[in-house]
């Protein structure tokens, strides 16, 4: 059983086109995965597969974190609930507190009647508090029909469905500057030892190999998750994720030793271990596509939201940035995962019927075709995604079936998993900062941890 996890919202204020990839099974460009508006060609009327009551005089209110292109695009898929159905619908931007939001509605007795949560965590308080509203029997069946039991599973709690994941990511990428790559005759890594020597040989030639943006506390939680998956696998992985093994299992011992060969290795990292601390997520990317010819570092780890980020830098998709799947450390390459699940915090009609279209292929066609979106929805065309290179990412997705895993640190409570300076990702910066000190920063993450569980 997949043990729910859940995702940071500030991992993904800024997202693009999602590359998902089970090991071996994807060698990923991602060329062509949207317009440079963050538009796609798109336009064809989506299919009609689910049948919606007669809403007509309903008012629904939505909130999610997204805004800008994000935004503008989910609108469209609510434009779309509201001509099928009569319901009008306002959306209303949550800001990156999702929790500190439907609260402050909630005690003030007006919550909005449908959220998008970027946390399970956050889910499954909503769950306890009763705030979030259990998915009707049409819902149900439209998930039963499009979703693995896997995304079902995520959106559940103590066995009742109360989500539908709308939006998926993966946080399982390498982004590289091919410049780099070919000065010093690099090649992508499979593995994790590939992966030192390809960086050890970028760094001989002259560029920083690796930015890491450790100033944000999250990145080094990912990069800890991925080792830890693959390497650990997916049964440990679970444990650690609940609390039910300690972080001073030697498990943990053996992925933060991992993570030292890299970390605590004289010229891996672009401006050292103390640049790391001093360069913000958005700045590692910069570091490697600002300057496509003479990069400051040559690759960045980072989840498909990155491709805003070397967008943002100037850098072309598919030739002069290009991306593959993080390295085995284990037997198999890591898949971890995000999402965006959508909870009625109203068990109203129109509420439930907006879940409903949601988890059809009817709702997913709509942002499929304005690109930068990927759904785990099986009964999506695939045409109707933009270009091939996203077809392509989009069967990957689905092909993972439920052999991915959702983000550690997103499942655990906020003050250990989810807040700067404290818990995980305090004590990783602080391992960052002196990866010798593997036994310290054990016990530092036990005590964070146990505190946060409470146990």
């Amino acid at each position: 059983m997949l043990t729910p996890l859940r995702t940071k919202r500030s991992k993904r204020s800024t997202r693009a086109a999602l590359a998902l990839c089970s090991a071996g099974a994807l060698l990923l460009t991602v060329a062509g995965c949207g317009t440079d508006d963050g538009e796609g060609a798109g336009g064809s009327p989506p299919p009609v597969t689910v049948k919606l009551p007669n809403l007509k005089g309903k008012q629904l209110e939505v909130t999610a974190v997204w805004t800008g292109t994000e935004q503008k695009n989910f609108t469209k898929v609510l434009k779309e609930f509201e001509k099928r159905t009569g319901a009008k619908v306002a959306f209303v931007p949550s800001g990156d507190d999702m929790a500190g939001f439907v609260g402050s509605k909630m005690a003030g007795g007006q919550p909005p009647d449908v959220a998008l949560v970027g946390q399970v965590g956050v889910l499954r308080e909503f769950a306890q508090k009763g705030w979030a509203k259990p998915v009707n029997d049409a819902t149900k069946a439209e998930l039963a029909k499009n979703f693995s039991k896997g995304w079902q599973e995520l959106g559940s709690y103590k066995g009742k469905q109360y989500g539908v994941y709308f939006k998926v990511s993966n946080k399982s990428l390498i982004w590289y500057n091919t410049s780099a790559f070919e000065y010093a005759g690099a090649k992508e890594a499979k593995t994790w030892k590939e992966f030192l020597a390809q960086a050890q040989l970028i760094s001989d030639s002259g560029t920083d190999p690796v930015s890491v943006g450790g100033a944000d506390g999250w990145t080094l939680t990912d990069w800890f998750e991925n080792v830890y998956l693959s390497q650990a696998g997916p049964e440990k992985y679970d444990l650690l994720a609940e609390h039910k093994i300690k972080w001073t299992d030697p498990s943990v011992k053996q992925a933060l030793t991992t993570l030292a060969e890299l970390w605590g290795a004289k010229g891996l990292l672009a401006g050292g271990r103390s640049g790391a601390l001093q360069t913000a997520f958005p700045d590692s990317v910069v570091k490697a596509f600002a300057n496509a010819a003479e990069p400051d570092a040559a690759m960045v780890f980072e989840g498909d939201f990155a491709a805003a980020n070397v967008s943002d830098a100037g850098a072309k998709l598919g030739s002069e940035a290009k991306v593959f799947p993080f390295p085995a450390v284990g037997e198999t390459a890591p898949v971890v995962t995000g999402g965006d699940v959508a909870v009625a915090l109203k068990d109203s009609e129109a509420s439930q019927a907006l879940l409903t279209f949601l988890a059809s292929p009817d709702a997913a066609h709509i942002w499929a075709e304005a690109g930068g979106f990927i759904s785990a929805n099986r009964k999506l065309d695939t045409n109707a995604y933009p270009n091939e290179p996203l077809r392509k990412i989009a069967k990957a997705v689905i092909a993972a079936g439920d052999n991915f895993r959702f983000d550690m640190s997103d499942q655990a409570p906020a003050s250990f998993g989810g807040k700067p300076a404290q818990g995980e990702w305090k004590a990783l910066q602080d391992f960052l900062k002196n990866p010798k000190d593997v036994e310290g920063t054990q016990r530092q993450l036990e005590r964070d941890a146990a505190k946060a569980y409470g146990n």
